[in-house]
């Protein structure tokens, strides 16, 4: 298996080193996994250090996986002569600011 540690070494500006290391952890358990991936199957998977309790942590943690994938694919996969294309799904987050809006508008309207 290669080295998940130094393919996230890229992380390390945006991570403290306890998420970076947390981070290695459950991605390491995850490539070894086969069948169902639950919390408790990581943890199981996990080396020392990866406890239910750190792996439920970790999930709970405020992190900003944009700029963690972008990192990511930056360091690991952009060259300068292709071209990309990237795409997101943020449709759950306008859903809900247009229902937001829905009733003030339908207020409006009497």
């Amino acid at each position: 298996m290669f080295n998940v540690s130094a393919t996230l070494h890229c992380l390390a500006w945006r991570l403290d080193k306890k998420s970076l290391r947390q981070l290695s952890l459950i991605a390491q358990a995850l490539l070894a996994m086969t069948g169902r991936v639950t919390m408790l199957g990581i943890s199981r998977w996990t080396e020392k250090g990866g406890s239910y309790r750190t792996v439920q942590r970790f999930f709970n943690a405020k992190l900003l996986w944009c700029e963690l994938q972008w990192c990511l694919l930056r360091s690991q996969l952009l060259t300068e002569d292709d071209i990309y294309l990237l795409a997101g799904d943020n449709a759950v987050r306008h859903l809900r600011t247009l229902a937001d809006q829905v009733p003030a508008e339908a207020d409006q309207l009497s």
